[in-house]
């Protein structure tokens, strides 16, 4: 099977395209950025390509006629999204519906999934979080994306596109960025590698759902190969993990030491509170997560052990 990947060289991208290969499939990746985390990985197709250029973006799904078209390129800071709006509007929504058209015009056959995340929830009024679960979004990423996911189910609705949509919790593990304000769990694990001191926010006593990436990745497959055309699919540990918890596990794998700081006035304002997910829905396909928190962790610390990062 011949797959495109938008955003295929980011972080949950590079892994994927990576997975694929090993199933022996096709990959036409597309990436406006840096190929760095596809060093090493051969047989790989790259177009330097902006999704957001609909001109673009057409041509090369003509050319490449994928079968399947899995859509994870967008902007992914939800504090960046208040800094430029419409940039992150044009990222995390026009170019999902380019896309859309691109295969609505041409009567394509591709499936389409896009990626999605927890922020477009907001805050949780009831946990577990479910597929069902009412979306109030508190940052413009989260609307954008949760934009980006009524096209897609409206597509699929009006005129047939085989098309899923997947969210992910808090993901983690080698090739994520590790800046401030990106992925709160690598940036902690980054800064406890280079044993500097590591801050949490109101003593560590709120809780999030972690998945460690080469869980998330056989998720996406699944999906693809079994999902439900027009269904919604939570990828998730459906385990609590308190941020003292990570505090103390980084504590006896590193040198570093917890700092616990009050919460700032922009966290207090975006903030999704604690946050865990039943992920029945996709574990019915035949996936369950296998690595804890703790190995997560340690597997990840290894990599910027031997990438000298």
């Amino acid at each position: 099977m011949k797959v495109m990947i938008t955003g295929g060289a980011g972080f949950v991208g590079s892994h994927l395209s990576e997975y694929l290969l090993r199933k022996n499939h096709e990959v036409v990746v597309i990436t406006k950025k840096s190929t760095k985390n596809l060093d090493g990985i051969h047989d790989i197709t790259i177009e330097k390509i902006d999704v957001t250029n609909s001109i673009k973006i057409e041509n090369t799904i003509v050319k490449h006629k994928p079968e399947l078209i899995i859509h994870l390129a967008g902007n992914t800071s939800h504090s960046k999204s208040f800094v430029n709006p419409q940039n992150d509007l044009y990222s995390n929504t026009k170019s999902t519906l380019n896309i859309l058209e691109i295969l609505r015009k041409s009567n394509s056959n591709s499936k389409f999934i896009l990626g999605s995340t927890f922020v477009v929830i907001g805050k949780p009024l009831q946990l577990p979080v479910k597929e069902t679960t009412p979306c109030n979004p508190t940052t413009l990423y989260g609307v954008n994306r949760l934009s980006s996911e009524y096209y897609t189910k409206i597509y699929n609705q009006v005129y047939n596109l085989d098309t899923n949509i997947f969210r992910i919790t808090n993901s983690f593990g080698p090739r994520e960025q590790v800046i401030p304000n990106k992925n709160a769990i690598n940036y902690l694990i980054y800064k406890a590698h280079k044993g500097e001191d590591i801050t949490i926010f109101n003593g560590g006593k709120f809780f999030r759902d972690l998945i460690y990436i080469s869980d998330v990745i056989p998720a996406i497959y699944k999906i693809a190969k079994k999902g439900k055309s027009g269904e919604l699919y939570w990828i998730s540990s459906n385990k609590k993990t308190w941020f003292h918890q990570i505090g103390k596990i980084l504590e006896k794998q590193t040198t570093a030491t917890t700092k616990y700081v009050p919460t700032p006035k922009y966290t207090k304002k975006v903030d999704v509170g604690n946050f865990v997910v039943d992920n029945k829905k996709i574990k019915s396909l035949g996936w369950k997560p296998k690595i804890s928190i703790e190995d997560g962790i340690r597997k990840t610390l290894k990599y910027f052990d031997d990438y000298g990062i």
